[in-house]
């Protein structure tokens, strides 16, 4: 079918991204350039002084680090959980956003790789995962899970991207030579559709398992051992709902940026903004069951050694960064997005900004209260991030947003062909399952 010349003219939008580059990107790109630049020089001190210029010490070895590493694999749920999921639920709406969340994955989750490097100290220490590595350790798990998870998102994101490879490969000049080659020789023949339909189901049906599995295994690096407030049945459940949670609120941070940047308010309209905030209002009132959860089942335990830990976060040292992060997990976006009233654009960003914040608040709060009140014999410490984890922190956020500009500067960020297949097929198969869904129309006999 032909597109009609508005059609063509909407589409030409998600071209232009790639063709027409701003001043506004390349200051953009300078100052973030500046920032991993801060973060580069602050690791180059770690790597010849060593660990001693961060904040961590003995009992606390983990802290930012560590914190920033299960943050960015729970975003990492955002992109290829969410979309496999859409997309073999078959809600047509999901196509103007299915690849914003998938390239968050992908990124993410090589920054979380990345921020295991930086608390090893020195880089190198990583081989003796390969070398030395027990299937018995939750840390080979990990490592294990991530990579396939890896693997398998960047298959996932570019499968679909492979006919719109071969649109920019015919229209546009600019890396035409990397366009072909990722082409793979795309024509867009009925066989081409049928095999690539197909890879793209399987794949879908792989990711969610492995990505389930993946946070799984990140909270058995922390059940597994004996620390306080650590050996707990629920954290698979409690760290697969947080990282769905914190991922919806990634996208739809990235949502608004790139729809107000590059001007996609005919694709990502406010209907979209609404469904991803009613998903994540649910995921709201999950954490907050599971927090709960896990908090009371602690107090009515009473071990001694979890009670030390449970206090200092409610109404000790940590009790700031607790409650914090309640208001921004819970209160903020419940109070926001339960009416629909306030359950706008500018709402869901806002109730997005105080989730992302808070869950990292909550990465925070389950690892160093309990490092800092060890069951060993130890003096309780103290954990102030040094100058150095805060450059790497910036450096992180700072590299993600880089590599998601790039990323916009080379593909569509919305995906060319499934918008065109949503206006082709897309509609009558949305009439047919509705049809399928109502009762026949009753005939004039049947009829009381």
């Amino acid at each position: 079918m032909r597109p009609d010349a508005p059609t063509l003219e909407l589409d030409l939008a998600l071209i232009n991204p790639i063709v027409k580059t701003s001043r506004t990107f390349f200051i953009a790109a300078a100052f973030l350039l500046l920032v991993i630049l801060w973060a580069n020089l602050a690791y180059r001190s770690q790597l010849v002084e060593g660990l001693g210029v961060t904040g961590l010490n003995q009992p606390v070895s983990w802290g930012f680090y560590i914190t920033n590493f299960v943050f960015f694999i729970g975003i990492s749920h955002a992109g290829t959980l969410i979309s496999a999921i859409l997309r073999i639920a078959q809600a047509e709406w999901r196509r103007p956003i299915t690849r914003m969340a998938e390239v968050i994955t992908v990124v993410v989750l090589f920054l979380g790789a990345v921020n295991i490097i930086f608390d090893l100290g020195r880089p190198d220490r990583a081989l003796n995962v390969i070398y030395w590595g027990r299937y018995q350790s939750p840390l080979l798990w990990d490592v294990t899970s991530i990579t396939t998870y890896l693997t398998a998102s960047t298959i996932y994101l570019y499968l679909p991207l492979i006919p719109d490879v071969a649109i920019l490969r015919d229209r546009v000049s600019r890396f035409n030579w990397l366009y072909r080659i990722l082409a793979l020789g795309w024509r867009g023949t009925e066989r081409q559709e049928k095999v690539l339909q197909r890879a793209i189901a399987i794949m879908a049906i792989v990711v969610i398992p492995v990505a389930v599995s993946v946070h799984s295994v990140v909270s058995f690096v922390f059940s597994m051992t004996l620390q306080p407030m650590w050996h707990s049945t629920i954290f698979g459940p409690y760290f697969v709902v947080g990282a769905i949670f914190s991922g919806i609120a990634a996208l739809i941070i990235a949502m608004v940026v790139v729809r107000k940047v590059y001007h996609l308010e005919a694709y990502m309209k406010p209907i979209h903004f609404n469904y991803l905030s009613l998903l994540l209002l649910i995921m709201s009132l999950l954490w907050f069951y599971f927090t709960f959860a896990e908090y009371l089942t602690g107090y009515y335990g009473g071990e001694p050694e979890e009670m030390k830990v449970f206090w200092a976060k409610l109404t000790g040292d940590f009790a700031p960064f607790f409650w914090s992060m309640v208001l921004c997990n819970f209160f903020i976006p419940v109070l926001i997005l339960s009416f629909r009233r306030t359950r706008t654009i500018l709402g869901a960003l806002l109730a997005s900004s105080t989730v992302v914040i808070g869950m990292w608040i909550e990465r925070f709060i389950i690892i160093v209260p309990t490092l800092s009140h060890p069951r060993l014999p130890h003096a309780a410490a103290i954990y102030l991030p040094s100058l150095v984890e805060w450059a790497m922190f910036a450096g992180s956020i700072a590299t993600f947003i880089l590599l998601y500009m790039v990323f916009t500067k080379l593909f569509p960020i919305i995906s060319l062909w499934e918008i065109q297949e949503g206006r082709e097929v897309g509609l009558r198969h949305m009439e047919e399952r509705v049809r399928a869904y109502l009762p026949s129309t009753p005939t004039p006999s049947s009829q009381v």
